[in-house]
C-alpha cells in the first residue's frame, strides 16, 4: 500500500519559556476537541484512517473470526452474602456483563441487573455493585458511554424491585453498608459549582446515606486535606468500627479508625498510619484490624492490630514478608486467612491460621492469575477465579475446612491450551537488572527470526501484567505469531521497589526494559524488526510513544492506545493531576527535565522513518485527553520518512475502555489487528 495523503494540519506559533527552556508547541490547537475546526480535522482524520484499514486484504476474515473469539464469554468470582451469591457473566454476544444473583451455592441463577436491557446501543455499563452483609439489598452504578461517570442505584435483591435511590457522581465509588442494611457510607464527588471549575474531577469525599433519605441532605464524614487524595472505607461487621484509607499517592496510604459505638455516624479518626512513605490497609474482623503494608517490606507484609491500641508499637506480625513472592491481597476467612501472592509474575494461593501459620498452597491449575477471590469473613468457602493466556475464566470453590475444590463455574470456548507453550524469559536490561517475560505461541516454533511478534507491556502505577485471558490474542496465536509480555520496572510485579524503580526519575527505566526485551527477541532469534510490533494503552501508551521516539529502527508497527504522550501539558486535562505523584510535575524544575527528556510528543524529530503507528483514543475518555492523540498524530504525519503510514482512530460514545459495549470491541479489535496483519505481512 502506498503512502497516504493526509488531510492538512496547520500549524501555530504557540511557543513558551518553561524553566529556561523555550518549547515549541505547533499543535496547540488540536487540544480542544469542542473547537469545531478540531471536530472537522478529526474527522477527516477518521476517514483516512477507515479507507486506509477497510482496503487490508484479509480484514473481513480477521472480523468474522474475532467475532466467533469475543463470542467467548465472561465470568466474575462471586460475592457471597449469606446464602445469595453474586456475580458477573457475559454469554455470546451480549454488549455488556450481566450481574446474576444465585440462590445457595448450587441453586439457580436470576438477573439482578441488566445493563443491555437498559440501552439498545448497549453503551450503559454496570461500573461497581456492592451487596449488603445479608445479601438483601444490593447498590451498583451505572454510566453511559464509556464515561464512568456512575449514578448511584439501589436494588432491593428479595422482590427485584428498585428503591428511590439516585445518587450521581459517585464515579468509581467506594461503598460499606452498615451491617443491618438501614444506610451506606459511599464516596462522591463534589456538585458542578461547589468547587472551582475543573476541580470537579478531584475532591473526592466521604457521605453517609440512610436509605430514604434526600441524599444531597447526607451527611459529610470524611474529606482529604488535598483535594488529589483519593480516600475510601470499610465498616466490622459488627458495625462498631469505620476504617478509612487515603490514597496521597499510588505507594503511600493513611489509615485511620473511628470507633462507631453508640451508632455515630460520623466518629473521631485516629491514625493507625500517617505521613509514611508507604503504604497501608486493612480490616477489622473479630475486634481486630488485620493490616497488610511495605512499611520496610517492598514485598508487603501482614500485622494484627488491636483498635483500641492502634499505635505501632503494639503491633504484632502475622505474615513476614517473603523476598521472592509479593503478598498481592489478605482477607480474614472463617478461622483462615487467604493471602494471594505474585512469585515471578504469577499467581500463589494460601491459607494460614488467623495468627499466620502456614495451613497449605492451594493448588492452581497452571501458571496464570487469580481474579476476584470472594468469601464471607466468617464463612467456611472461598471462591477464587483463574485464567491464563490459553485457559478461559473459570472459577473455583475451596471448602477451607476440608481442604476439598469443585469447579463452580466455567466459560466454555474451543480452545485447545496444549496447541500453545507458555515460557517465561529473562531479559537484561541496559542497567543489567533482570527483567522477566512471558513467551506464548504454538508449540514447535521455530526460532528462524522470522515470527510475527506482537510485544505489549504497561510498566507504571504498581499494576502488574500477569498471564490472563484475551480472546484477541488467540487470533494471533492461532495465525502463528509470538506474544510477548515484559513485566518491566514501574509496574507490581516485584513488589514496591520495582514500582518505584519505574516511577518519577527512574521513568526511562521502564522503557530500558521494554526496548531490552525487543532486542532480545530479536538477538534469540525469535524475530526481526520488520516482523515486530509494539502495542500499549494508557500508561502503556506512554511507553509506546517513548519506545516509538527512542527507537524507531526496531518496531515495523506500535499500536498506541488512549495515551498520554505530551508530558509537559498533561496534567491540565481531565484527572491527570492525581497522576503527578508517579509522573512528577512539569511546574517542578527537577520533574520538568526528565519529563521533557522523555516526553513522546516533543521527541518527534523531522526526517526520522517511524514505524507504522496507529493511535487510538475515544471521544468520552474521563482520564486521559484525546488531545494526546490528536497532537502526536500530526506530528507524526508531518515528521516521519519512512513512507508508512500514521493513523488517528477517534471513538464516538466510548471512554477509556471500561464498559465498552462489546459491539465496538469488535469494530476496534478488527482494525487494531488488521492494521498489525497488513504491516507485518501476516496472511490471514
Amino acid at each position: 500500500m502506498t503512502e497516504p495523503e493526509y488531510p492538512p494540519t496547520p500549524t501555530v506559533e504557540a511557543v513558551e519559556t518553561l524553566h529556561g527552556d523555550t518549547v515549541a508547541d505547533p499543535y496547540r490547537w488540536l487540544e480542544d476537541g469542542d473547537d469545531p475546526a478540531v471536530r472537522a480535522w478529526t474527522e477527516r482524520q477518521n476517514a483516512l484512517t477507515e479507507r486506509w484499514l477497510a482496503a487490508v486484504p484479509g480484514r473481513d476474515a480477521i472480523r468474522r473470526r474475532l467475532d466467533e473469539l469475543l463470542a467467548i464469554g465472561a465470568v466474575s468470582a462471586p460475592a457471597p452474602a449469606r446464602g445469595r451469591y453474586f456475580y458477573l457473566r457475559r454469554d455470546g454476544r451480549q454488549n455488556q456483563p450481566v450481574l446474576y444473583v444465585r440462590e445457595g451455592v448450587h441453586g439457580d441463577d436470576r438477573v439482578a441487573v441488566d445493563p443491555n436491557a437498559l440501552d439498545p446501543a448497549g453503551t450503559t455499563a454496570l461500573d461497581w455493585y456492592y451487596p449488603s452483609d445479608d445479601g438483601r439489598l444490593l447498590a451498583y452504578g451505572l454510566s453511559r458511554d464509556g464515561s464512568e461517570q456512575s449514578v448511584l442505584h439501589v436494588l432491593d435483591v428479595e422482590h427485584g424491585t428498585a428503591l428511590a435511590e439516585r445518587i450521581d457522581r459517585t464515579r468509581a465509588a467506594d461503598l460499606a453498608w452498615l451491617p443491618e442494611g438501614s444506610g451506606f457510607y459511599y464516596t462522591r464527588y463534589p456538585a458542578p459549582g461547589t468547587v472551582p471549575n475543573g476541580e470537579e474531577h478531584y475532591h473526592r469525599a466521604i457521605y453517609f446515606h440512610r436509605l430514604g433519605m434526600d441524599p444531597d441532605a447526607d451527611e459529610l464524614v470524611f474529606a482529604p486535606r488535598e483535594k488529589e487524595h483519593w480516600p475510601g472505607m470499610s465498616v466490622s461487621p459488627d458495625g462498631r468500627w469505620l476504617v478509612v484509607s487515603v490514597a496521597r499517592t499510588f505507594d503511600q496510604t493513611d489509615l485511620y479508625l473511628g470507633d462507631r459505638a453508640g451508632g455515630t455516624v460520623s466518629p473521631a479518626l485516629v491514625p493507625v498510619a500517617e505521613n509514611l512513605p508507604f503504604s497501608f490497609d486493612g480490616e477489622v474482623v473479630r475486634g481486630r484490624l488485620y493490616l497488610r503494608t511495605n512499611l520496610d517490606a517492598p514485598t508487603y507484609r501482614m500485622y494484627e492490630v488491636d483498635p483500641e491500641r492502634p499505635e505501632r508499637g503494639h503491633w504484632r506480625e502475622l505474615v513476614p514478608p517473603r523476598p521472592e513472592a509479593v503478598l498481592e491481597g489478605a482477607s480474614v476467612l472463617g478461622d483462615r486467612l487467604a493471602l494471594s501472592y505474585l512469585e515471578r509474575a504469577s499467581s500463589r494461593l494460601r491459607l494460614a491460621d488467623l495468627d499466620g501459620g502456614l495451613r497449605r498452597e492451594v493448588p492452581l491449575p497452571a501458571l496464570g492469575s487469580l481474579f476476584g477471590l470472594g468469601a464471607e469473613w466468617d464463612g467456611r468457602e472461598l471462591f477464587y477465579g483463574f485464567s491464563s493466556y490459553t485457559v478461559p475464566p473459570t472459577v473455583y470453590r475451596l471448602d477451607v475446612e476440608s481442604g476439598e475444590q469443585e469447579l463452580w463455574r466455567r466459560v466454555e470456548a474451543d480452545v485447545e491450551p496444549e496447541r500453545y507453550e507458555v515460557s517465561q524469559a529473562a531479559v537484561r536490561s541496559r542497567d543489567g537488572t533482570e527483567v522477566t517475560m512471558f513467551l506464548v505461541h504454538r508449540r514447535g516454533l521455530a526460532r528462524d527470526g522470522t515470527a510475527p511478534t506482537y510485544l505489549t507491556g504497561y510498566g507504571g502505577f504498581n499494576i502488574s501484567m500477569t498471564p490472563a485471558f484475551s480472546r484477541s490474542l488467540l487470533l494471533w496465536l492461532e495465525r502463528g505469531g509470538l506474544v510477548a509480555i515484559p513485566n518491566i520496572r514501574g509496574g507490581g510485579e516485584y513488589g514496591e521497589a520495582w514500582h518505584q524503580g519505574g516511577m518519577l526519575g527512574r521513568k526511562q527505566n521502564s522503557f530500558d526494559d521494554f526496548i531490552a526485551a525487543a532486542e532480545w527477541l530479536v538477538r534469540e532469534r525469535y524475530t526481526r524488526p520488520e516482523r515486530l510490533a509494539a502495542a500499549g494503552g494508557s500508561n502503556g501508551g506512554l511507553l509506546m510513544g517513548a519506545v516509538l521516539t527512542q527507537r524507531p529502527e526496531l518496531f515495523r508497527a506500535v499500536v498506541i492506545q488512549v495515551p498520554l504522550l505530551d508530558m509537559l501539558r498533561y496534567h491540565r486535562f481531565l484527572i491527570a493531576r492525581l497522576w503527578i505523584p508517579e509522573y512528577g510535575s512539569p511546574e517542578d524544575a527537577e520533574a520538568y527535565g526528565w519529563l521533557r527528556a522523555y516526553s513522546p510528543y516533543h521527541q518527534v524529530q523531522a526526517g526520522v522513518a517511524y514505524p507504522a503507528v496507529l493511535l487510538a483514543t475515544a471521544e468520552s475518555d474521563t482520564r486521559v485527553d484525546p488531545m494526546h492523540a490528536r497532537k502526536m498524530a500530526a506530528r507524526l504525519q508531518a515528521a516521519t520518512t519512512s513512507g508508512r503510514p500514521v493513523l488517528l482512530r477517534l471513538e464516538a460514545r466510548a471512554g477509556h475502555g471500561a464498559g465498552k459495549p462489546l459491539a465496538k470491541v469488535l469494530e476496534e479489535l478488527t482494525d487494531t489487528w488488521s492494521f498489525v496483519f497488513s504491516e507485518l505481512g501476516v496472511e490471514v
